[in-house]
């Protein structure tokens, strides 16, 4: 499919274009301002074979824009070390925050294509690939990022004529991989490959393919597609995508209430439970450890429902070198010019670790929904993209846990005044606290509706009875136990 897309044409003289490319690259400098003002993030794909002059285009990009509010994205850094995390996990930490651009020498594409190529990826994990890429390329254009994917198109002779020259210079033949001589060899495989990987993800952003040939006719074509794609970007101003429903396996959602409060165990019970559980989740982290699997662990609930309590006693009989536990606040400025989601993506586990959220993305849906912190389209649109995000998860080997921590409104009064009244424990309780107390039934009414989209097969939602602490605490660890004892078993049985 690649080579029905068509290269630049010569269509004016050499000083036309160099003084053209000019032009171009003073009026990219002159819009980095009005994207700063419209708070426009921008990414600029660059993708293209082996030697076509990628990283000397970013190169001519970048040569006279700020650098405070642009920087560059390598692929070959970016991937090392990141076989232990997701697919995406690599590209969305890099999402530059609003007004700022990126430039990305390879990315997705690159990774999807040689893995396939290299017989690295089955049918099955492509297709999931792809999947991914589209849902990425939405969720960023939706959440109001602008992005241009261009690739750099040389021909096979080409590229072995500049792979031989860097070769043969010792002062860059180190920059020649054994992949890049393979690329070559393999060229017809990657030019199919490439071609149906444009073909499958060019509906919400276009593929534009440049002829690498002439490195002048490169950087004019460039300058000007990203000028005339920032441009009308600016006139219609930051996107806001409508939401949609997409349909996963869903679970039937448990209701708050449904939820037994008087569910309660005596100190004896605690006590035995709590030694035998926190035994068995330390054996299971070893051999989640041993066998990679990563596991995420999701706390919401009310205030002061006793979620510091909880995940305390869940995270006692874990290693401490395999787990995280990260308490999520109203985020910081630099979180809240990007994607919501990039937070979150920032601290997923390694393979074979485990990280539990003392909330999560669905403050969303919540807080963010209730102050109106976003805009009606965002929080709609975000039970899709959590499902999808967390689809990526399962899909990746994770274990996906998440728990409603669940009281009602006296016990909750009761236990705002017992921290007002201690000094030890005052500091637990703020204005806040008691402002969103107040907004009870609208809570109630997010919550609900939360509970009803979000609960998938994958990773389904569990109200804990928590007007009994120590009830509470044994139904977390017996759910977490069972689900990892389920995924070692999983996992043993995929492997022989």
């Amino acid at each position: 499919m690649l080579k029905e897309y068509e290269r630049s044409p010569e269509s004016m003289s050499r000083e036309q274009r160099k003084e053209e490319t000019k032009r171009y690259q003073k009026g990219l400098t002159a819009r980095q301002q009005p994207l700063r003002a419209a708070r426009l993030p921008v990414i600029v794909l660059i993708e293209g074979w082996a030697a076509a002059g990628k990283g000397t285009l970013i190169n001519d990009l970048i040569s006279e824009i700020d650098p405070r509010f642009a920087s560059v994205f390598s692929a070959d850094r970016a991937l090392q070390g990141s076989e232990r995390y997701p697919f995406l996990y690599p590209y969305f930490n890099a999402i530059p925050e609003e007004g700022k651009i990126l430039f990305m020498d390879s990315g997705w594409m690159e990774e999807t294509v040689r893995g396939a190529v290299a017989g690295e990826l089955d049918g099955e994990e492509c297709e999931l690939y792809l999947r991914s890429v589209n849902r990425f390329e939405r969720q960023l254009r939706d959440n109001g990022y602008l992005l241009i994917k261009i690739f750099v198109d040389i021909s096979r002779k080409e590229q072995k004529k500049r792979l031989e020259a860097l070769r043969d210079d010792e002062n860059t033949a180190w920059r020649v991989t054994d992949a890049d001589r393979w690329q070559n060899k393999e060229y017809d495989a990657f030019r199919e490959a490439y071609g149906e990987f444009m073909e499958r993800t060019g509906d919400v952003f276009a593929w534009h393919v440049m002829d690498g040939g002439s490195k002048a006719a490169l950087r004019h074509d460039a300058f000007r597609l990203i000028c005339e794609e920032v441009d009308a970007a600016l006139e219609r101003g930051k996107y806001n995508g409508e939401p949609f429903e997409e349909e996963f396996p869903m679970t039937e959602p448990p209701r708050l209430e449904d939820a037994d409060l008087s569910l309660s165990l005596s100190d004896e019970e605690y006590k035995t439970e709590l030694k035998a559980l926190q035994k068995r989740l330390g054996e299971l982290h070893n051999t989640v450890y041993r066998m990679g699997i990563p596991v995420v662990i999701c706390y919401e609930g009310w205030d002061a429902a006793g979620k510091g309590g909880n995940i305390r006693r869940l995270a006692y009989p874990l290693d401490p070198r395999g787990f995280d536990v990260y308490p999520i606040a109203s985020p910081e400025p630099h979180e809240l010019s990007r994607h919501y989601l990039w937070r979150f993506y920032q601290r997923l586990p390694r393979t074979g670790h485990v990280a539990i959220f003392d909330r999560t993305w669905y403050g969303r849906v919540m807080v963010e929904r209730i102050e109106g912190y976003c805009t009606e389209n965002d929080w709609k649109r975000a039970y899709n993209e959590i499902n999808e995000f967390e689809e990526d998860l399962y899909d990746w080997g994770a274990v996906v846990l998440k728990f409603w921590i669940h009281v009602d409104q006296d016990t909750q009064l009761q236990r705002f005044t017992e921290r007002q009244e201690n000094p030890d424990k005052r500091w637990k309780i703020t204005d806040e606290d008691w402002r969103n107390r107040e907004k009870w039934p609208q809570y109630e009414e997010a919550i609900g509706e939360m509970l009803e989209k979000t609960s998938t097969v994958y990773a389904p939602w569990h109200i804990i009875e928590s007007r009994d602490k120590k009830y509470a605490r044994v139904k977390v660890l017996r759910l977490t136990v069972e689900a990892l004892e389920e995924a070692i078993a999983e996992r043993e049985e995929l492997n022989g």
